[in-house]
């Protein structure tokens, strides 16, 4: 497995990686991946930190574990390969409210590397899962990495907004200093909260970018 880290996420997350529960997670994963067919490559694992570099973070948006789909995942939360078609549910349901909360059309891909690019931390709780498997690789080690990850943005950055999606996403909030930081929550965008109710009209693109210009920050090109 080919595995490499940016090297601010290197730094930050160093102690984590000489725990006993990563050591336990690495040889985990790679048994998964020497055994079975997992995704994403092995190289995107950490894509999510490799695209958005710690001190560049200005908005974090929570996803659970990656698309079990073979061509689907590439290590950001809810973003699909760029010849994916159609667009999986859930990304669908954000493109739509996108629409509706800004008036963007949607766009010729599902790749969200454009959001990571700008300062989005497209993060999954859990980075890698099994083919056709959806959760296969939760309560391994990958949660109490992500965890880390979570806490560190809170106590060593200020005014980064947070968008947690659904109740995973939402019990993140105890990791966050609230001073510090902003927070909008809603239901997931998957069809069955969406169709409750519970995720269109929430707002969340135009409402983070008026938080992030209310501190002087550029808004995200959504």
């Amino acid at each position: 497995m080919d595995v490499k880290i940016e090297s601010s996420w290197k730094e930050i997350l160093k102690d984590e990686f000489e725990q006993d529960y990563f050591k336990n997670l690495v040889s985990f994963v790679k048994q998964e991946y020497r055994t079975q067919i997992c995704f994403p490559k092995g190289k995107e694992i950490f894509n999510a930190l490799n695209h958005t570099p710690f001190k560049d973070v200005k908005l974090v948006i929570m996803g659970q574990d990656p698309y079990p789909n073979p061509g689907h995942a590439h290590g950001f939360c809810f973003s699909v390969q760029e010849q994916v078609k159609p667009f999986p549910p859930s990304l669908i349901n954000i493109f739509r409210e996108i629409e509706q909360d800004l008036g963007k059309s949607f766009p010729e891909n599902g790749t969200l590397t454009r959001w990571a690019d700008q300062g989005v931390l497209l993060l999954n709780a859990v980075l890698t899962v099994r083919k056709g498997q959806p959760r296969s690789h939760q309560g391994k080690g990958w949660e109490k990495l992500t965890n880390k990850i979570i806490e560190k943005i809170s106590q060593e950055k200020e005014n980064v907004v947070f968008l947690l999606w659904g109740g995973d996403a939402k019990r993140k909030e105890q990791l966050i200093d609230t001073n510090k930081h902003y927070i909008l929550k809603s239901g997931h965008p998957s069809p069955l909260s969406a169709n409750r109710g519970y995720w269109f009209g929430n707002k969340h693109f135009s409402k983070a970018n008026s938080y992030l210009k209310s501190k002087g920050l550029k808004e995200i090109s959504w």
